[in-house]
């Protein structure tokens, strides 16, 4: 199969409030009161935990049946741990993203332990969000004055 190009477009929309775009759709992220915002949407790295956790949720119920898993339901929380002080610049020794990142998986199906269990394994080996996460991409800038 042919590689996908998949696009999105983040853009201000005044103070910290970021308009972010993506085929028709479009949400909004903004960061707490306590971090400078408006608190009117997530903030980036909370998106960036939620399309870890509905990837992961997606991976699940695509591949289920196929892996013989009677998926009744199921609900990812995760937790990141991030030292604000790294990306303010307080602490140099600081990471500035996420140190840690730990996904809890809630699963109802008619299956055995063992069965679940290998189950989560295959879905964090082929979710592409944590994929991108543990493997980064190459990436590049590029700079267009407007």
């Amino acid at each position: 199969m042919a590689n996908e190009t998949f696009r999105a477009v983040a853009k201000s929309i005044g103070g910290m409030k970021v308009s972010c775009t993506s085929r028709n759709f479009e949400f909004i992220l903004d960061e707490p009161e306590n971090l400078g915002g408006s608190n009117e949407g997530m903030n980036p790295v909370e998106a960036l935990l939620s399309s870890l956790g509905a990837c992961k949720v997606i991976v699940a119920r695509s591949f289920a049946k196929a892996h013989d898993i009677k998926l009744k339901d199921i609900r990812v929380e995760l937790e990141g741990t991030l030292d604000p002080d790294g990306f303010m610049g307080k602490n140099k020794a600081a990471k500035i993203g996420f140190s840690a990142i730990v996904s809890k998986f809630y699963i109802e199906a008619d299956n055995t332990d063992e069965e679940i269990s290998d189950f989560v394994a295959f879905i964090d080996r082929t979710c592409p969000v944590a994929d991108t996460i543990k493997n980064a991409p190459t990436t590049k800038t590029e700079i267009h004055k407007i």
